[in-house]
């Protein structure tokens, strides 16, 4: 098939993310202040949109406490810095099963399930202009762990999030997340002209071989905008294989650690390269008005 470049992408920085990395590296953001710093530097590098956790501040263990998401949120609005504001509301589906012989009672370490409004409680108070909608129910790499995202639980938020003006962020990290969202949309819970991120290598969801991504690719309705990254090493390669097959792009230390063999990279010095390879591809980095008008984006005040 032939090849149908993106020539005008929009960059999104994953700044902190939820997993245990904030030990493996300096520059893994960890206050609320740290987190939107690192957010105001990436979207000075070139990123339009930021994705953004929260973690506790001592431990930077992960986070769904609402006060420290608006304090990020009102500290990179206070900034003045012009940057799509992207909130995960990936958190509070969390299930981690008691062993192969004793699955119930989950254990109370690692297990944390929450309503469907409390899911998407900090997303009402600030307002973001997107929001992530994991859509579906995966095994990740650890044993017993299981994310946790049913149909009802997806119905429920996604109906939140298009009522609250915020649009939700698809996480499409296998085939069948993307084949549910088409149902959402069918249903009408979800926007026609939706915003789906391919997740590609996270065990164990979709692998991160061009033929996989390529499917993922090929099932996003013509009518979508699609972005997708690669985790680690391949972070970089993703960059191009996403804007050459017609996507936008996520880098970020949510998702990558390293600069280069041996170089730890700050959320700044991602996005610089994302921008030089997007660049010497032939194509256009977009700016925040530009990802706003592209998607139809309502910029909002937080509540209170």
């Amino acid at each position: 098939m032939p090849l149908t470049m993106n020539r005008e992408v929009f960059i999104t920085c994953a700044v902190t993310g939820s997993g245990g990395t904030q030990d493996k590296s300096p520059h893994v953001p960890r206050s609320p202040e740290q987190i939107a710093d690192s957010a105001i530097a990436a979207a000075k590098a070139g990123a339009a949109v930021v994705h953004c956790h929260v973690r506790d501040p001592e431990t930077g263990a992960p986070s769904r406490d609402l006060g420290l998401f608006r304090e990020v949120t009102d500290r990179i609005r206070d900034s003045a810095t012009d940057v799509v504001l992207n909130l995960t509301a990936g958190m509070g589906g969390d299930i981690v099963f008691g062993g192969v012989e004793s699955p119930l009672p989950p254990k109370a370490a690692g297990t944390d399930m929450a309503g469907a409004t409390e899911r998407v409680a900090h997303v009402a108070d600030c307002l973001p202009e997107i929001c992530t909608l994991d859509c579906g129910t995966m095994n990740f790499a650890e044993a017993d762990y299981v994310m946790t995202n049913t149909p009802g639980m997806l119905q429920a938020m996604g109906r939140m999030m298009t009522e609250l003006g915020v649009k939700p962020e698809i996480e499409a990290f296998d085939t069948g997340h993307l084949w549910y969202a088409k149902q959402l949309v069918a249903d009408g819970i979800l926007e026609p002209d939706a915003l789906v991120q391919l997740c590609m290598g996270v065990p164990w969801g979709a692998p991160d071989d061009l033929n996989t991504f390529m499917a993922m690719v090929n099932n996003v309705p013509d009518n979508w905008t699609f972005s997708a990254f690669g985790l680690g090493r391949n972070q970089m390669p993703y960059v191009a294989a996403s804007v050459l097959a017609g996507g936008n792009v996520r880098v970020g230390l949510e998702d990558n650690l390293m600069l280069d063999r041996g170089i730890l990279a700050t959320n700044a010095q991602l996005v610089e390269r994302a921008v030089g390879i997007i660049e010497n591809l032939g194509a256009r980095v977009i700016g925040p008005q530009e990802v706003r008008d592209k998607l139809g984006l309502t910029k909002q005040a937080p509540r209170g």
